[in-house]
């Protein structure tokens, strides 16, 4: 129950924070462009649309078995995906921007399938692992050649658009549920140098890219154009100081760093709430790595597992792919923060993946362990204790059954431990074979001995001694009169 609520505070905080920091930065612009009708919380009231549809779809997906997903629903999903990212490519709606073709245009909303194919990519991936490891369904032969054709397809499509982050962004999550499904270390290490050619491939295969990696090594090379952003960002940074200048109180906003909104949402972050906000906003990335890992452990199988902590991954490490980009400590990839950064694809499908987490931790149970196997066979009952006399196997509080009443198979099979009633039993008698001194004053001497020795069991022999008996067995001694 901990992981799932500290997740869900996590995820309300941080799509809280979004929506404030996103009216924030895009106010001033919003207000002055008559495409957004002059309205300053344009972008906030879409925004928190498109975050309304998100939760309502994390909350369907939350009650609904994530087998569903991840096995039965699985091919139409998967053929879903690849429909809308070939008709990205091939078709004349895809809206393109900045050299790229993400975007399918609905009319009143733009929909960029790369976003929600990252859900896609996880689910087969652990569908895969799952009858590979767990099943023992397929040779490794058969496993790695569905792997490349259900994973490889999809990221294929996305790097054709050509989405280079989102392509990166999936790799890294690869790797990393490949090391949780526990494949050894070689193949491992070579599937992430795999991945790091890829990065360079992609960061040099074009000239703005090749340009966004010159830029980040030196942005001050070109401040007025190629660098720009990147400086403006850093001037933000500095003007927020250690507490910020105040929610609201930006000067980049006002049309020196562009995609304020978007892109660069953590730099608005770092002016207005300084470098307690930045650090804030990754201690709330922080937590939900935290409940997110702790969801994948307990789930009940691999699926569960590797689906929760790849989701998980993949938010987390989108957002360092994003504050790497604003820092320039990696090129630019144009990766929106979850959560944060304006977009309607975006929020809509870090939500789906909350979503998913959520589905694997309600539909998942802790290991019953060899206390609760014990706890289970007790039971209570305030029936009387006379109606349990005649069970032989049945040991009543404070009366101990005899030996000759007990089943000749306990030994083989012991019996579910019952507490009955709990009240006092009968005054002890003298045990069988003990004789016992009948005149008034042996009475009265064995009666203030008793007394004296808070109701132990006391006997007087033949010769008139007094004494405690402890009885003939270890469970007679074991057991007070009182």
């Amino acid at each position: 129950m901990l992981p799932r609520v500290v997740l869900y505070l996590s995820v309300f905080a941080l799509v809280a924070l979004g929506l404030l920091m996103i009216y924030s930065a895009s106010s001033v612009m919003a207000a002055a462009d008559p495409d957004c009708n002059y309205n300053a919380a344009y972008y906030l009231i879409r925004q928190g649309i498109f975050a309304a549809v998100g939760l309502g779809a994390a909350a369907v997906m939350s009650v609904i078995d994530y087998h569903v997903f991840a096995d039965y629903l699985l091919p139409i999903i998967w053929a879903i995906t690849v429909a809308l990212l070939m008709l990205v490519i091939i078709s004349s709606v895809g809206a393109g921007a900045y050299g790229a073709v993400r975007w399918l245009d609905l009319g009143f909303f733009s929909l960029q399938p790369s976003e929600f194919a990252k859900l896609t990519v996880i689910l087969t991936a652990a569908n895969v692992c799952k009858r590979y490891f767990e099943d023992g369904a397929l040779s490794f032969g058969a496993f790695a050649t569905i792997m490349a054709v259900a994973v490889g397809v999809p990221l294929f499509l996305i790097v054709v658009q050509p989405d280079k982050g989102t392509t990166i962004i999936c790799a890294v999550t690869l790797v990393v549920m490949a090391y949780l499904a526990g494949f050894p270390s070689r193949p491992i290490l070579a599937l992430l140098g795999c991945v790091i050619v890829l990065a360079l491939i992609l960061a040099f295969k074009d000239e703005y890219s090749r340009e966004r990696v010159f830029t980040m090594l030196d942005p001050f090379q070109d401040p007025l154009d190629k660098g720009y952003q990147i400086i403006q960002g850093f001037y933000a940074f500095g003007t927020g100081g250690l507490f910020g200048v105040g929610i609201g109180l930006s000067r980049q906003k006002y049309s020196y760093l562009p995609m304020a909104h978007n892109d660069f949402i953590f730099a608005v972050i770092g002016e207005e709430l300084g470098l307690a906000g930045t650090l804030g906003t990754l201690l709330g990335f922080l937590a939900l790595l935290w409940a997110g890992y702790q969801i994948a452990r307990y789930a009940p199988d691999l699926t569960g597992r590797l689906v929760a902590a790849g989701c998980t991954s993949l938010l987390v490490i989108q957002l360092l792919v994003n504050v790497g980009g604003v820092l320039s400590l990696i090129p630019l990839t144009g990766k929106p923060i979850p959560f944060l950064s304006y977009g309607g694809s975006s929020i809509i499908s870090s939500l789906m993946l909350v979503g998913m987490v959520s589905s694997i931790s309600l539909h998942s149970s802790l290991p019953v362990t060899e206390y609760d196997e014990r706890r289970q066979d007790w039971g209570l009952t305030s029936e009387p204790a006379h109606h349990y006399r005649s069970e032989p196997s049945l040991s009543l509080v404070g009366e101990p059954t005899p030996r000759s009443q007990r089943q000749a198979g306990a030994a083989t099979q012991t019996p579910p431990f019952s507490v009955v009633g709990g009240g006092r039993a009968p005054s002890s008698t003298p045990l069988a074979g003990t004789r016992r001194a009948t005149s008034p004053e042996s009475l009265r001497a064995e009666r203030e001995f008793s007394e004296a020795h808070a109701g132990g069991r006391v006997s007087v022999d033949g010769r008139g001694r007094r004494r405690i008996d402890l009885g003939p067995s270890a469970s007679e001694r074991l057991r007070p009169t009182r």
